[in-house]
């Protein structure tokens, strides 16, 4: 019982001192962290970019390998392609490119070179065309009718050796005439027609080896040379511009090659020259809204293959002379809106078959004609025409029974006509 007692005590004793002396017991250990995330994955290398340099491209020719950049800077300047024609010049198969043809040139018939370009009607724009068509070397021919290239023409275009066709009318053209054509050797065709040339033609132009010069519809003003003649070209237009003066009596000299000419609405005066009557090939004379006058010349009864002769818009007056009513192939005679008074039987046929047009003249039996009195007051204001004989003279001795005759079989000296829509005047002969 004093054991039991002595053991209870103790132990008693040992809970108040561990109760009061005692440390208390250290707290738990904090939870171990949570793992640490892996680290994210690096992401995958970016693709390689793609190769900058442009790919090795295999030419046919060597000559086709030197004009491929140069094709490619023009492309770079066109502003508009309407049917993409510019989508096919890619590659290195130049000859297959819309507009451009390839052939053999002819200092080397084994090589292969960009001999002609062709952009006609494509409606291209490009603010010039310098750097392209004289950059061509081999070029021969170069048509570009109807796009809207502007600009001018480089002089350096002469340096061309083979370039022989240049077609770059209907488009946004100008400055003065390009007188560098003039310094390329074999150039036969020449057109720049409905452009914005202005200024004076050089008259060396009228002596270069032209068969076609086309030049109508720009602004060119000038007299028309004394050398006008000597052209070679078969066809040519200057319609539509601002020329002066007569008709050289230089015409006649291109009686062996001239077959087209348009002079029409122009500010050509003057009298016409009976050389015109030599030009034996014309098939279309064509000087309709000028200011010519005088009576009309019977040389024009030579011009046996015209099958269009237009004077209409003049200050033509007189007789109509048979002889040139009287032409085999003609299909179309105009002189209305002159001041012609008479006109024989061979007219009158013509009139009613519809080929002469006399509409606004003064005749006074014919419909549709000027008033009596501004046919009397164009007498007043007529000039006597140079070389007075020459008007019924026919270079090709056709028979002189009907030149400016009233059926007497007499010929007679050009004179003006007294008949004058029934007003009547007299003025000496000429």
């Amino acid at each position: 019982m004093h054991f039991f007692l002595t053991t209870v005590l103790f132990l008693s004793h040992c809970l108040y001192v561990s109760s009061t002396r005692c440390p208390p017991p250290l707290p738990p250990p904090p939870p171990p962290p949570p793992p640490e995330c892996p680290p994210p994955e690096s992401p995958p290398p970016p693709p390689p970019e793609p190769c900058q340099c442009q790919p090795i491209l295999s030419f046919l020719d060597q000559r086709l390998a030197v004009v491929y950049p140069i094709i490619q800077s023009f492309k770079a300047l066109i502003t508009s392609d309407p049917f993409g024609v510019t989508q096919t010049w890619v590659g290195s198969d130049i000859c297959k490119y819309k507009g451009f043809f390839c052939d053999n040139p002819p200092d080397n018939k084994s090589a292969l070179a960009v001999a002609a370009i062709d952009f006609n009607g494509y409606q291209l724009s490009a603010p010039t065309l310098d750097g392209f068509i004289d950059a061509l070397p081999d070029l021969a021919i170069f048509h570009a009718n109807s796009n809207n290239f502007s600009g001018t023409i480089t002089p350096k275009i002469a340096s061309l050796p083979y370039l022989y066709e240049l077609d770059l009318s209907n488009n946004q053209l100008s400055g003065p005439f390009p007188t560098a054509v003039l310094g390329v050797t074999d150039l036969f065709f020449f057109d720049i027609r409905f452009n914005f040339f202005t200024g004076f033609v050089p008259q060396q132009v009228f002596v270069k080896n032209f068969d076609f010069l086309f030049i109508n519809n720009n602004n060119f003003g000038m007299r028309l040379p004394t050398n006008f003649g000597s052209t070679t070209a078969a066809y040519i237009t200057l319609a539509n511009n601002k020329f002066t003066g007569p008709i050289p009596r230089s015409i006649g000299k291109a009686a062996a090659s001239l077959t087209e000419i348009l002079l029409l609405n122009n500010q050509l005066n003057g009298c016409i020259p009976y050389e015109v009557g030599f030009l034996k090939t014309a098939t279309v004379f064509d000087a309709g809204e000028n200011l010519l006058t005088g009576p009309l010349p019977c040389s024009l009864g030579c011009l046996e293959k015209v099958e269009q002769l237009n004077f209409a818009g003049n200050f033509l007056y007189g007789q109509v002379p048979e002889v040139v009513c009287e032409l085999g192939n003609l299909l179309n005679l105009s002189l209305s809106d002159n001041y012609f008074t008479k006109i024989g039987p061979s007219c009158r046929k013509l009139v009613r078959s519809g080929v002469l047009d006399l509409r606004k003249n003064c005749i006074r039996e014919l419909p549709d004609q000027k008033s009596p009195l501004e046919c009397f007051l164009s007498c007043l204001f007529r000039h006597p025409c140079p070389f007075p004989a020459t008007y019924g003279f026919v270079p090709c001795n056709k028979s002189a029974s009907i030149i400016h005759s009233s059926g007497s079989g007499r010929q007679r000296r050009s004179s003006v006509p007294i008949d004058n829509g029934g007003l009547s005047t007299k003025k000496p002969e000429l």
